[in-house]
């Protein structure tokens, strides 16, 4: 399996992207943020994603010309419209703005409407923290998971992130989705033909499965799910916070983005971080074949 320098990957995804619609800007955004999650061992929202973006630019469902703008903002609030693009360039014009109202305002709130995927939620916080500010993310997503003792889905797994600064050391990062897992790790499943743990999903009829594919064309489970409605009722705190309040579309109105170390404890974040240390230092190792499909996709 060979080695490659991260500034190598996010040139082939960059060019991967621009080939199949997007303007230089999102290209370069997007790879750096897709090159980011794999180099932190997040595979599931890394170059696994790149196929997926590309085919949204080329049929239309992504508009690879768009260009993020400020919708409205008042004081310490402002929306940012991703003019229905990838997310990356309004997530960071977003960030951006939250924090110079932040500054001027001790507090900021900042939404983006008519979004794509967004990726791996904390990333786009880390310039938050970097200003020494605490910065805190909530997404939905399509429907994916059903309420409480329900068989279909509803919400999305509508991930939650926080970041946190620490004096001269890495931030403390928090990102979970509020599934029992990340959906994404159904697909590279999905993908790789092997199953799933028992409790992670529900087939199309709301009965369990362990068939990852299965499991894409039915929902995930919220986080405790079997013992309580805790998850659920998570999911639909955030629903409504990255809806209702700034005016986006629920999840069940959005369509599918799909067609143990031992027992020391470490902060959150902490591997995540040291993997992407050692991958800007070494280069990532990266499989035969999505190497060949990169470099395909990069000079199609």
């Amino acid at each position: 399996m060979p080695t490659i320098p991260l500034e190598e990957l996010r040139g082939l995804v960059a060019d991967a992207l621009e080939r199949a619609g997007a303007n230089p800007g999102m290209a370069s955004a997007t790879a750096a943020a897709l090159v980011l999650a794999e180099a932190q061992g997040i595979g599931s929202h890394g170059l696994s994603r790149v196929p997926q973006y590309a085919m949204h630019l080329r049929n239309g469902r992504v508009d690879g010309a768009a260009q993020p703008r400020l919708l409205r903002a008042n004081g310490g609030a402002a929306v940012v419209d991703a003019a229905e693009g990838l997310a990356f360039p309004a997530c960071a014009l977003a960030v951006e703005e939250a924090v110079s109202r932040a500054r001027e305002h001790g507090v900021a709130f900042v939404g983006v409407v008519r979004s794509h995927h967004a990726g791996v939620l904390v990333d786009h916080l880390r310039p938050a923290a970097a200003s020494g500010l605490v910065g805190l993310g909530f997404a939905n997503s399509p429907a994916a998971m059903p309420a409480a003792g329900g068989r279909h889905a509803i919400f999305g797994t509508n991930p939650v992130a926080a970041a946190f600064p620490r004096r001269d050391a890495d931030a403390l990062m928090v990102d979970l989705s509020l599934s029992e897992v990340a959906r994404g790790k159904v697909m590279v499943a999905a993908n790789e033909g092997r199953p799933i743990p028992p409790g992670w999903a529900l087939d199309r009829d709301g009965n369990p499965t362990t068939d990852a594919k299965a499991a894409l064309e039915g929902s995930m489970l919220p986080i405790g799910a079997v013992s309580s409605p805790k998850g659920a009722m998570l999911a639909l705190v955030v629903e409504l916070l990255v809806t209702a309040v700034i005016g986006a579309n629920f999840g069940f109105e959005a369509s599918s983005f799909f067609v143990d170390e031992g027992n020391r404890p470490r902060l959150p974040g902490a591997r995540r971080e040291a993997l992407r240390r050692r991958a800007e230092a070494e280069g990532l190792a990266v499989t035969d074949a999505v190497l060949a499909s990169l470099r395909a996709a990069a000079s199609a």
